[in-house]
């Protein structure tokens, strides 16, 4: 599986998907606002279209990732994405890669957890404030479970020692 990194030619596109995949192109964090495709990405074409999509920016606390989509749910594709955000932390020497996700999301919660992250902030009523600045944010998720909390997860990785 071959991913790339996201271009300037590409941000036009990763809008869309984005904009598909989450309601908008804007996406909450820790109460603030992205646009994820002004920022940084790894990302899968199939047949010349976008098919997987990692969103990320670096700062002191590390790598934080903000969207992750495949449009090939069961598959891998999204094991092997965030394998390429964990490597993408290790080129840059960064040790600390987390990211949010809902109460409700209990797929990604798994699927993080597997990768080695950990659980270490539940933030109550957080999705609950961010819908002031992002309406489109859904009452209830799947499996009908009223969404009002952010889980922070965090994974530590290891530099690559030498060239990668």
């Amino acid at each position: 599986m071959a991913f790339q990194r996201m271009t300037d030619a590409d941000r036009e596109e990763v809008g869309g998907f984005i904009a598909r995949h989450w309601g908008s192109r804007v996406v909450m964090s820790r109460g603030q606002a992205y646009q994820p495709h002004q920022l940084d990405a790894v990302l899968q074409r199939s047949n010349g279209a976008i098919s997987a999509l990692a969103t990320f920016r670096a700062d002191e606390q590390g790598l934080e990732v903000l969207t992750m989509n495949s449009t090939d749910p069961g598959h891998g594709v999204g094991t092997m994405l965030m394998l390429a955000v964990l490597d993408e932390a290790r080129r840059r020497t960064i040790e600390r890669v987390w990211l949010t996700t809902t109460n409700d999301n209990l797929d990604a919660i798994r699927f993080y957890q597997r990768l080695g992250f950990r659980m270490i902030e539940v933030r109550a009523g957080a999705v609950d404030e961010a819908r002031k600045i992002k309406p489109q944010i859904p009452l209830i998720g799947k499996d009908g479970i009223a969404i009002h909390d952010e889980i922070v997860m965090e994974a530590r990785v290891e530099p690559f020692i030498g060239t990668p």
